[in-house]
């Protein structure tokens, strides 16, 4: 059975998208295997991965089609399903009891067939959110070291607290990521330690040691359609994300 991993944070900017793009290549590229998971009606990581017109994840939790139908193979990211700009408008369709495990009952014929799951979610605490959740084991959250989005972790907090009380007793935060992190800045300094010593255990969860630096091969990594690992593998910020794909690996 694979391990499923929402990454997520109702703030846009984080690094959400890149850190999910960086998971399924660096995973894919140690020989696991993975499938991600465009939850953004934005659809950026399917512009990311180089995913093409077909079946969509819309068209899964509408039961339009089968979860096997709508996989596609990559080339540097694993197997991946599609996003649609009509998951923007599925809080009309998704309604009435047991709605939020739509996710978790149409994957469940293909979890066998991977060891991690990577779903990519969208900027707000929706369906689509409290879908991927149920649907998980554990959460990645991506934030800057900015007080805004130390404020945003607390509501997504809330959020979690109320999937695993209802909907998912076993999901776990397994890590806070901090990107865009400058260490020659006190601000980014202080709140990375004010996320380590205040809400990291509010989440009863971590601040993983590694922290991501911003750089430009990164974001034209994404540009490109290539893995960054591939692209730009002596990037200070793609150096970080390698050492983020081992950090997360050793802890399981």
């Amino acid at each position: 059975m694979s391990t499923v991993i929402t990454i997520t944070n109702q703030k846009g900017g984080t690094g959400k998208t890149t850190t999910a793009a960086a998971l399924l290549a660096g995973l894919s590229a140690k020989g696991h295997s993975v499938l991600g998971i465009d939850f953004d009606p934005q659809m950026n990581l399917t512009y990311a991965v180089e995913g093409k017109e077909g079946y969509s994840i819309y068209g899964i939790l509408i039961k339009e089609n089968q979860a096997s139908d709508a996989i596609q193979h990559t080339k540097e990211h694993g197997d991946f399903i599609i996003g649609s700009q009509y998951l923007s408008s599925i809080g009309t369709v998704l309604t009435g009891p047991g709605s939020e495990f739509r996710l978790r009952e149409q994957l469940a014929p293909v979890r066998d067939k991977y060891e991690y799951i990577i779903i990519d979610t969208p900027p707000a605490l929706g369906i689509l959110t409290v879908n991927a959740l149920t649907a998980s084991d554990k959460v990645v959250i991506p934030v800057q070291a900015s007080m805004y989005d130390i404020q945003g972790i607390v509501q997504l907090g809330d959020t979690i607290a109320q999937v695993k009380q209802y909907t998912n007793r076993d999901i776990v935060v397994d890590g806070i990521l901090v990107t865009r992190y400058n260490a020659r800045l006190v601000l980014s300094r202080y709140l990375t330690k004010n996320l380590r010593d205040t809400i990291a255990p509010k989440l009863k969860t971590k601040i993983y040691h590694t922290t991501i630096r911003d750089a430009v091969g990164i974001r034209e990594a994404a540009m490109e359609q290539r893995s960054m690992f591939a692209y730009a593998p002596d990037s200070p910020g793609v150096e970080d994300y390698r050492h983020f794909v081992d950090e997360f690996l050793s802890d399981k």
